[in-house]
């Protein structure tokens, strides 16, 4: 057991939150829970989930609070549920950093699902720190990205990167010097249509930016801003 997932759950209703503990317990997965925003936040500031399934519409500190709380601190991979038609509060979540959504009503099997594809991709997940030779990997001068891990590193030393972040990278890497507008990036790192509101993408472009910075500015460089159309990757390999 110590070698599967931690979880936490995050929704108001007891209900929800039993079903998909119950759920996810039967898959093995450890999984705490909490009954609003408040708890969650202290939670999951205090230990080190894999996951946190987060409810986006609860009293007093909401989903998107806790997930911008939670994003200064840590890169740890976050399903937000939401209720239908809550298309802005979607994009707000997106926004805040969180690297999927599932609409209320929902199957418990479908959360399931989604946590697994979720953990597989979370750049964070121990699972994925294997010893195996490594096939999948992008080198660039100062950057390495490890697909077969989802392991990136600027200068050698590791960058940790939340799953959406990690996407988002790696998809501008392997077409460099080719030019992606926002619009491209939400659709196809995001599978999102709605366009009304592209900061989710510059938001991310920020984070990224920011977090390579921080240990190889000439890394964070290689992202560059092609005004008045979006992004590219622009870097020579070794």
């Amino acid at each position: 057991m110590s070698e599967e997932a931690k979880i936490l759950v995050v929704d108001d209703e007891e209900r929800i939150r039993r079903l998909l503990k119950m759920y996810l317990e039967r898959e093995e997965y450890e999984v705490d829970d909490a009954e609003n925003g408040e708890k969650a936040l202290e939670m999951a500031l205090d230990t080190d989930y894999d996951l946190i399934v987060l409810d986006l519409m609860m009293p007093g500190i909401d989903g998107i609070e806790v997930c911008e709380e939670i994003r200064k601190h840590k890169a740890t991979p976050i399903i937000m549920l939401t209720a239908k038609g809550e298309e802005a509060n979607r994009v707000q979540g997106f926004e805040a950093g969180t690297d999927d959504y599932i609409v209320k009503p929902f199957s418990p099997r479908e959360v399931v699902l989604r946590v697994k594809a979720l953990l597989r991709r979370a750049s964070s997940t121990k699972f994925l720190q294997t010893e195996t030779t490594t096939k999948d990997v992008l080198v660039f001068t100062h950057l390495t990205i490890d697909n077969d891990a989802h392991r990136v590193t600027a200068d050698g030393k590791h960058i940790s990167l939340t799953p959406k972040e990690y996407e988002l990278l790696h998809y501008l890497a392997l077409s460099p010097d080719k030019v992606f507008a926002r619009e491209q990036l939400l659709k196809d790192v995001w599978n999102y249509e709605f366009f009304g509101d592209l900061r989710t993408v510059d938001t991310h472009i920020k984070r990224l930016r920011e977090k390579l910075n921080k240990v190889s500015p000439e890394a964070a460089n290689m992202i560059t801003t092609v005004w008045g159309v979006g992004y590219k990757f622009e870097a020579v390999k070794e």
